[in-house]
């Protein structure tokens, strides 16, 4: 059987001027070491329906932009800059979905699937309550809390470290998602999508991790091993 080919949402330097894509290798590091092909899909439209007809999985990667306001809840609006990144994405995953192929969605990826399921942001997860630790540290280690019987206890186990680097986080849920861990303060870690064959979020890094020998690389290897189920 043939490497699962997997179609990796390129980044872009948003907290410049958005003129370049810019992006960790670690992405393409986990599903590579993982067993799979990672090929890097800019922002042309015209590429969706191919790549979602050619490719076995998609992965949406990490990045700081805003969403459409109504994806917040009432009142709030991000005040990150816009990027022509967001209507790819979005017809990307609607059609990965659509068409029940692996989705794996890390930090901004994880939202955006939140949101495709009827769940809404905060932009900023402090206004979230006075007990909310602060996530926004580039790294700084946390564990979390997995839910028993989840498809992530089930890959991971349950107990897992994870770094912490965002702003924004999911605040209100749906009943399409499955919240499948939190860290210590209540703050949403990671999501499913029971209604698809595997469809995964989690808010942290788990790219940064790709090198190490860390638990959480298991997510990218059953992802991978999801693509080339078919």
């Amino acid at each position: 059987m043939s490497q699962p080919r997997i179609a990796v949402l390129l980044d872009e330097n948003t907290s410049v001027d958005g003129s370049r894509y810019d992006m960790t290798k670690g992405y393409f590091v986990g599903i590579q070491r993982a067993g799979g092909w990672p090929y890097g899909i800019p922002y042309v439209p015209e590429m969706v329906d191919r790549v979602v007809r050619e490719f076995d999985g998609f992965l949406s990667v990490g990045g700081r932009f805003a969403y459409p306001d109504e994806w917040y809840v009432p009142g709030l609006v991000s005040p990150s800059p816009a990027s022509e990144r967001l209507p790819v994405e979005r017809a990307l995953m609607e059609g990965f979905l659509e068409a029940d192929k692996p989705v794996l969605g890390i930090c901004a990826g994880m939202q955006m699937l939140a949101c495709l399921h009827g769940c809404r942001l905060v932009p900023d997860l402090r206004q979230l309550g006075p007990n909310i630790q602060e996530h926004n540290q580039g790294g700084a280690l946390h564990p979390i809390r997995i839910a028993p019987g989840s498809r992530l206890e089930e890959i991971v186990g349950s107990d897992l470290t994870v770094n912490s680097f965002h702003r924004e986080a999911v605040a209100e849920v749906s009943d399409r998602i499955l919240v499948s861990a939190e860290a210590a303060d209540g703050i949403i870690e990671a999501i499913e999508v029971p209604s698809r064959r595997f469809a995964i979020g989690v808010q942290w890094h788990q790219e940064l991790f790709a090198r190490d020998q860390h638990d959480g690389n298991r997510i990218f290897a059953a992802f991978v091993n999801a693509g080339g189920a078919r």
